[in-house]
């Protein structure tokens, strides 16, 4: 036999398995065929099988073309779920086979990635799975929506408690653009303090030269009782005026509400030698002439911008009219400020206001008393507070009003003696003489 005819001759049985359209040639004993197969493993044998192929396609140019297409039906007959047993008896020299059944490992497949499923009971324990630990994400807490610009004014202001004094504007001033002026803040400034920079971070404006306003005695909250205690110590009989009447001018309520000086000034004008009635329709007509205001007080650039004939048509006199106009372009002009109206004394302010046209020293005191709420004001022209004062002793004012002249009641030195006696709380005192006469100040206060 040729060598290329021996080489052909030595195709196993294993080759006839995986490639089934062959012939193999009868020359190869079948005892070595069954000796072979009996001793080399499934993998092993694919391996020899595809070698043989191989040189027998080398030697033989005209090898079929289905044997080299077994090469790729090798690896799924070695991993197929039957093996091949070769029977060992064979007829006319061709070994004949047996397929046999035999159960072979299934193939390692990935898992697909779950989501954990909640835990589940065995059937072969009585205990049920856990679910593995994870770390729970944090809740979000849901934020109220900001208020919208139409609400905005109207909040409450802040319930912060804050510094004052009798001799002080316990008032907070608004100015044109918008900010508060106060003679305390709610977390005072040092006036050594050497850094710009804190004064800007506070919560309300202070003014420039807060340095030379008294230091606070008491605050907002307690201003009103502890002025109360003052004069019922002074004079036991004021108890029962006290306790029957409270002043909501000087109440931590009264002392949080923010004044506008201008409109305050502006006011006490159009109220000058007017009943209550006619001052109140007076101001009425007087912010309709201001459309883009109304019904709020128009301010000082406003103001200044109207000519007089338009601000008679609201019922002022020609007088009033340039009053009003001429205080309001001191307030333009930064003549007047909030600033100095907190931070000047009481005989400072009453001083500079009286400069003004239009402005008297009672016009002024009032405006110190219910406008910027200070404590140690006392005004001795007013026909009221001496009727009041002149009750109060226990004069009989029923004669007296009969009598001619200003001081008909009691003279100027008598009242500024009795009223020394309750300084600095001045201001108190002179209210609660106008509640024993019951006189009207309501114009006064607004």
């Amino acid at each position: 036999m040729r060598t290329s005819d021996a080489r052909k001759g030595c195709v196993s049985t294993e080759f006839r398995v995986m490639c089934p359209g062959v012939i193999l040639p009868p020359q190869l004993p079948a005892s070595r065929v069954a000796t072979s197969q009996r001793s080399t493993p499934p993998r092993q044998l694919m391996n020899n099988s595809r070698q043989l192929v191989f040189r027998l396609y080398l030697n033989n140019t005209s090898f079929p073309k289905h044997i080299s297409m077994s090469l790729r039906r090798s690896a799924r007959v070695a991993t197929s779920s039957t093996s091949n047993i070769t029977d060992t008896n064979s007829t006319n020299g061709i070994p004949s086979t047996k397929t046999a059944a035999k159960p072979t490992p299934a193939s390692k497949k990935r898992k697909p990635k779950t989501n954990p499923s909640p835990p589940t009971k065995d059937e072969s324990n009585d205990f049920a799975i856990p679910e593995p630990p994870s770390t729970p994400l944090p809740k979000k807490r849901k934020q109220a929506p900001p208020p919208s610009p139409s609400h905005i004014l109207d909040l409450p202001l802040p319930t912060l408690s804050r510094p004052a004094d009798p001799h002080t504007t316990n008032a907070p001033l608004s100015t044109p653009n918008g900010s508060r002026v106060v003679a305390y803040s709610s977390s005072p400034v040092k006036p050594s303090d050497p850094s710009p920079v804190k004064r800007r971070k506070a919560k309300e404006v202070v003014a420039p030269d807060v340095g030379a306003v008294r230091s606070a005695t008491t605050n907002i909250d307690t201003l009103l009782e502890d002025a109360e205690t003052f004069l019922v110590s002074v004079d036991p009989k004021l108890k029962g005026l006290v306790e029957k009447h409270k002043c909501s001018t000087f109440s931590p309520e009264g002392l949080r509400e923010v004044v506008e000086p201008f409109e305050k000034l502006a006011s006490g004008i159009i109220g000058q030698q007017v009943s209550g009635a006619a001052a109140a329709s007076i101001r009425a007509k007087f912010t309709a002439l201001f459309p883009d205001a109304h019904p709020s007080f128009p301010s000082p650039a406003q103001v200044i911008a109207k000519d007089l004939a338009t601000l008679r048509t609201a019922g002022l006199s020609q007088r009033k009219a340039e009053y009003i106009s001429g205080l309001a372009e001191k307030f333009h002009t930064g003549e007047l400020s909030a600033q100095m109206l907190v931070s000047a004394s009481d005989e400072e302010l009453i001083e500079k206001l009286v400069a003004v046209r239009g402005l008297g020293r009672w016009s002024v005191e009032m405006f110190a008393c219910f406008g910027l709420k200070r404590m140690d004001v006392f005004s001795t022209g007013d026909l009221g507070v001496q009727r009041g004062m002149a009750t109060y002793i226990g004069r009989n004012t029923s004669k007296l009003k009969s009598k001619g002249g200003k001081w008909k009641y009691m003279t100027e030195q008598e009242m500024l003696d009795l009223a020394s006696k309750f300084s600095p709380y001045r201001s108190l005192f002179m209210w609660y003489m106008w509640r024993i006469e019951d006189v009207d100040i309501s114009v006064l206060q607004q």
